[in-house]
């Protein structure tokens, strides 16, 4: 058990982490900080927070654990500023879905040292286009795949530490470097968001009343498209090289889908509709 859990910026995923660790008895305390006065006022009400900070560093203090749930452009600078208030054997970790550059940044000002604390990296895969602690749920990461995201020098002591944590949550975690995660959540997470997002940008160029004849096979497929762009705008741009990576790829798979097509060649376009069928009937979806 986490002696104090420090959830810092608390949307849809810091609720959820606190909401989770209070229902599964995995922190004795939750301390939390937001940035704005209004939420933090919210925030003493709420039975899943045991205290409301003023500030990051004064929520850091006496933590055994702090999960930094603030957008990923943000993470660092928040890693940073907490450090001083920080007890040798403390775990800095965070939620963002952007790693590699993430995690080298965070280790400049968390060097190797057996006496002070240390920053690994996590993903939890479960986001939704829902934001904000309003929206958080104690369940949401039953089932759900997690990456834990150490750097080669990180204490193995201390990565085990971390994955007891999310899986006390319901995850079932992974480990891997930065770098893999981020060439991975590309293809998983980002390339779907864009793909929904653009079918979206489409859709709103043609007539308003189209979207009152679609079935709900447009809405499940576009569902992710209704995510904070600003809050995307910052994801794509921390993972641009993986993400253009894998658009080339997808370029590629839908150059193939139009030629078959255009050419009638009704043999490649079926064997593409199986591969995806294939594909898809064996995607785990947790709900």
């Amino acid at each position: 058990m986490v002696d104090q859990l420090t959830i810092l910026a608390p949307g849809l995923l810091g609720a959820s982490v606190a909401m989770a660790a209070r229902r599964f008895g995995v922190a004795r305390r939750i301390v939390v900080w937001a940035r704005r006065p209004e939420v933090r006022v919210q925030l003493e009400s709420l039975p899943w927070c045991d205290s409301v900070a003023a500030t990051p560093e004064e929520a850091a203090r006496g933590a055994s654990l702090v999960v930094i749930c603030a957008p990923v452009e943000n993470i660092p600078q928040l890693a940073a500023a907490i450090r001083p208030q920080l007890a040798a054997g403390a775990i800095v970790t965070d939620v963002g879905s952007v790693k590699g550059e993430l995690c080298r940044r965070a280790a400049a000002d968390y060097p190797t040292d057996p006496a002070g604390p240390v920053f690994i990296g996590a993903h939890p895969m479960a986001g939704s286009e829902k934001c904000g602690h309003e929206a958080g749920c104690a369940e949401l990461f039953q089932g759900r795949a997690c990456f834990v995201t150490p750097l080669d020098n990180t204490p193995a002591a201390a990565v085990e530490g971390l994955v007891r944590f999310w899986h006390a949550l319901g995850c079932e975690v992974v480990t891997m470097h930065p770098d893999r995660h981020d060439e991975i959540v590309a293809h998983v997470s980002h390339l779907p968001h864009l793909l929904a997002a653009s079918l979206c940008a489409l859709l709103a160029g043609k007539h308003a009343d189209w979207r009152n004849l679609a079935g709900p096979g447009l809405r499940d497929t576009t569902r992710v498209a209704s995510g904070d762009p600003k809050l995307w705008r910052g994801i794509l741009d921390a993972n641009r090289d993986e993400v253009l990576r894998a658009l080339r790829s997808y370029q590629d798979e839908l150059q193939a889908l139009h030629a078959a097509l255009a050419n009638r060649n009704d043999l490649e376009l079926l064997a593409i509709l199986e591969r995806g069928k294939a594909w898809r009937d064996k995607l785990r979806v947790t709900p």
